[in-house]
């Protein structure tokens, strides 16, 4: 069996990752090449460009990096078209996948994508554009394989690989005890992105509010995990907006991170999915260029930009976002969380039931959809 991948950033490597243990265990001598990253090469995947050469933000940083990225993907094209995987997988990154699994499918591949782009939340019309690229959509969510049936889209809920991977109950003493972190410290995680305009944007006002809460609450603990080759970038933004600021730096580890502190400051994104999974309260924050900015506001359809939010239907933790991801109010919405017990513990129940709504053996369900694709 030979499958064609493709994963973009942090979040698709995870998922890309977990989603290869169960094709190796219906084909155990699956080679499955194309774009992915470090988790993915751990567990055998050829890595023909790394991920995070897609991991661009936003439509000013995409506008930047269009001729690189379009050269990989023609590049990548001309591969497959003259090898002819037996499938191809492109796990989220829709600007990137859509349109290579487009011409894949005219060319006779079989195209299924992993992770339903957000049609619910903005920019509708890529529905149709799925209809003509993807055999077929799994979903991370329940709801999402009737909205896309209604546009001609076979697709699978196959639940949320983190709900699977990550426990119901958090392992809160051991992830404090390797991190070095005392049971009775009060810990705020700063999680503040996986890609280089995220720590551009987002870094300076979590840090500025990491300060603030310093200078009212000299006892807390922060912890920062920090994506492969960001180091660089994070370390000077410290002593320009946190100097004196206890911030423990660790190289990835978000998940043990997440398990171990009392509340995290985070970048909206799939870490915040992740943060629920761990039942931590959270305040989130987003900021990026500001054209990026106002052609997105212009497409949302709904209030909500993270995902606990978006799930609850609901603001059940706040958002910050653009001009308002300020350090004050992000501060200020961090120390809400820390004095407010009853708050924290009614979000923990809701967090609960979340998990058990999303939680399948993902890899099983996924790879049976797969299976079912080939044979078609």
């Amino acid at each position: 069996m030979h499958l064609a991948m493709v994963a973009g950033e942090a979040s698709g490597d995870l998922l890309a990752a977990l989603l290869l243990g169960g094709l190796k265990q219906r084909w155990p001598v699956l080679r499955a090449a194309g774009i992915g990253g470090p988790r993915m090469a751990e567990v055998g995947f050829e890595v023909w460009w790394p991920s995070d050469r897609l991991a661009v933000h936003g439509y000013a940083e995409a506008l930047r990096h269009y001729r690189e990225i379009s050269g990989i993907r023609e590049a990548l094209a001309k591969r497959l078209l003259e090898q002819r995987p037996d499938a191809f997988v492109g796990v989220d990154a829709p600007d990137f996948n859509l349109g290579l699994e487009k011409r894949l499918k005219a060319a006779g591949t079989k195209t299924v994508h992993f992770v339903c782009p957000s049609i619910w939340a903005w920019r509708g019309g890529r529905a149709q554009k799925m209809a003509a690229s993807c055999d077929h959509v799994l979903c991370l969510f329940p709801f999402e394989p009737a909205l896309l049936q209604r546009h001609g889209v076979a697709a699978t809920f196959v639940g949320h690989p983190l709900a699977g991977a990550i426990p119901a109950v958090p392992p809160r003493a051991e992830s404090r005890a390797a991190l070095g972190l005392a049971a009775d410290e009060v810990v705020v995680a700063l999680l503040p992105g996986s890609r280089r305009a995220e720590i551009r944007y987002v870094a300076p006002p979590f840090l500025q509010a990491a300060a603030l809460l310093h200078r009212q609450r000299p006892a807390l603990r922060f912890v920062l995990p920090v994506a492969p080759g960001l180091g660089p970038l994070i370390e000077p933004l410290l002593g320009e907006h946190a100097a004196g600021v206890p911030i423990q730096l660790v190289q990835g580890q978000s998940h043990a991170v997440l398990a171990a502190c009392d509340v995290t400051l985070i970048a909206s994104g799939t870490a915040t999915l992740e943060a629920a999974l761990f039942k931590r309260p959270m305040v989130i924050g987003y900021a990026m260029h500001p054209l990026s900015w106002a052609i997105m506001k212009r497409m949302r359809y709904q209030p909500w930009v993270g995902l606990p939010n978006i799930l609850s239907q609901a603001f059940v933790v706040p958002e910050f976002l653009q001009q308002d991801c300020r350090a004050e109010a992000l501060a200020a919405a961090v120390a809400r969380w820390l004095d407010d017990g009853a708050a924290r513990t009614a979000l923990e129940q809701r967090f609960e039931e979340l998990h058990e709504g999303l939680r399948r053996d993902t890899a099983r369900l996924a790879t049976d959809a797969i299976a079912q694709v080939l044979q078609a």
